[in-house]
């Protein structure tokens, strides 16, 4: 007990060296209760928090892989004009007689080999990312005119739309209008997380990490067990879990698991925390850039088709400042400007603090170009505290 006792770090100490996320999870809720107030309520109905999902889920996409390149020292403006450009090519293969499989399969692939165009200029022509992914907005927006002769692209059915906007739920499950296939899941989602919470606590342990007191790590398990359940109860009294939330739900686990459990992962950041350290070190930084940019690529594939089911159809002025969302939902999430420091859940917590603040501008039927203002305002504060907690930290 006395060793555990030693490598257990002081819960002030934990929350001190984590502090830029916990205080974003707390900024969410108190965003949260704000709107309720001044909403009537409004914005904690079940019907509000899937449109949130449903209206922002292309976005939280984009967060994903846009942490990875920020994370790496780089930026992607082009992953808007690729997401209209992979959209319409979705809509278009959709419309020659292919399934839904097959077009989402697709897309992500186009997406990976346009990752892999821009992956070669940054990581191995040495050209500047902003000037490469700068090049190629432009390039694709101009090619998404192109195609779609600057006309929308009509879906041959609405079975494309299901992406964005359909729901998995088990008719069995389904009783007196109460979807209890969310309630199910939720349950599910909760207890895997659990596990592999507490099997990387005991590996920590074991080859002595230190790790949080055993008081703190339950404590954090039963506030993330309510906010799954909260999120799943909501769910479960409006048309239950919707598709794009499991698809995103996947996509989120899929990277978490990647950057905080692989190779791969400890190598993104390590080019991030000092490139040339790692590439002293026998780390093949332009692969790794290479293959973020692969990875940002197939997430914009996947992007363009969930906002094209969104829309229900494929436009050729989709995705303007979509790179912007993204990358402000990383910064307010924690990532740092200089790179280094992200985390794929603080960006999705950033991601939903934009689309709070949105949405609750929306409901108050606030004008759109106040809702620019206020979202100019949170982007700034959270570089501006991002910079200010380096500082203080020592850390630049």
């Amino acid at each position: 007990m006395s060793d555990t006792a030693i490598k257990s770090s002081s819960i002030r100490n934990l929350i001190k060296a984590n502090i830029r996320n916990y205080s974003m999870v707390l900024m969410l809720a108190l965003i949260m209760i704000i709107f309720a107030f001044l909403t009537d309520g409004v914005n904690l109905n079940s019907r509000n928090f899937t449109n949130i999902f449903m209206q922002n889920s292309y976005i939280l996409l984009l967060a994903v892989g846009m942490v990875l390149v920020i994370i790496v020292g780089n930026i992607d403006l082009s992953v808007g004009s690729v997401a209209a450009f992979i959209g319409a090519i979705s809509a278009m293969l959709y419309n020659s007689g292919a399934n839904m499989l097959v077009t989402i399969v697709a897309s992500i692939i186009i997406g990976v080999l346009i990752g892999a165009f821009q992956g070669v200029w940054i990581a191995y022509a040495k050209i500047p990312a902003f000037i490469v992914t700068l090049a190629a907005q432009l390039l694709f927006r101009g090619l998404t005119y192109i195609i779609t002769n600057v006309s929308p692209i009509s879906l041959r059915d609405d079975n494309f739309k299901q992406i964005a906007s359909g729901m998995a739920n088990i008719d069995a499950l389904t009783i007196n209008g109460v979807y209890y296939t969310a309630l199910v899941a939720g349950i599910v989602v909760f207890l895997i997380y659990a596990i592999f919470e507490f099997q990387g606590r005991q590996n920590k342990l074991k080859y002595g990490f230190r790790v949080s007191p055993l008081s703190f790590f339950i404590i954090k398990l039963l506030v993330i067990g309510l906010l799954i359940m909260g999120l799943a109860q909501r769910f479960s009294t409006y048309r239950g879990i919707p598709i794009v939330v499991i698809v995103l739900g996947v996509t989120i686990i899929l990277f978490s698991f990647i950057t905080n459990n692989t190779v791969i992962g400890r190598y993104i950041y390590a080019v991030g925390g000092n490139a040339r350290s790692a590439k002293l070190s026998g780390i093949n930084s332009e692969l790794v850039v290479f293959v973020v940019q692969l990875i940002m690529g197939g997430l914009t594939g996947l992007a363009g088709v969930v906002f094209t089911g969104y829309m229900n159809s494929a436009l050729p002025q989709a995705g303007n400042n979509f790179e912007l969302d993204a990358i402000a939902a990383c910064f307010i999430g924690g990532a740092s400007a200089s790179g280094g420091i992200g985390t794929v859940i603080g960006a999705i917590v950033g991601g939903l603090v934009m689309a709070a603040i949105n949405n609750g501008m929306s409901l108050m039927n606030i004008q759109a170009q106040w809702q620019y203002v206020v979202k100019a305002l949170v982007l700034l504060l959270a570089v501006f505290y991002d910079i200010y907690t380096r500082r203080k930290t020592g850390l630049g």
